[in-house]
């Protein structure tokens, strides 16, 4: 599975909507589901973003499903991330051939 991280942060509907959140958000953990993927976790943050959320993806076209439905709701801009975990880190490593400098 590939993970992704999620900073969103809400639009002018968003915020008109806060109150609504809970209920946004189980829908965004149903539609994440019916794509194959899997919400890891949820963050609402202080600063530049509102919202952190970390997911599994079986395929960075079903990321593309899930977050062109969600942008159509008009409730965040999203800025997606493709996240490598350390096994997955370590593993880029071990083939890699060139030389930083």
């Amino acid at each position: 599975m590939l993970k992704f991280v999620s900073l969103m942060k809400l639009t002018q509907k968003g915020l008109d909507e806060l109150t609504d959140s809970a209920r946004r958000r189980k829908v965004s953990e149903d539609r994440v589901a019916a794509v194959g993927g899997r919400s890891i976790a949820f963050y609402a943050v202080l600063g530049q973003y509102d919202f952190v959320q970390v997911f599994e993806m079986p395929s960075v076209a079903s990321m593309m499903q899930y977050v062109m439905t969600a942008r159509r709701d008009g409730h965040v801009e999203p800025l997606l991330l493709p996240a490598f975990d350390t096994g997955d880190w370590q593993q880029i490593l071990d083939t890699f051939t060139g030389e930083v400098k």
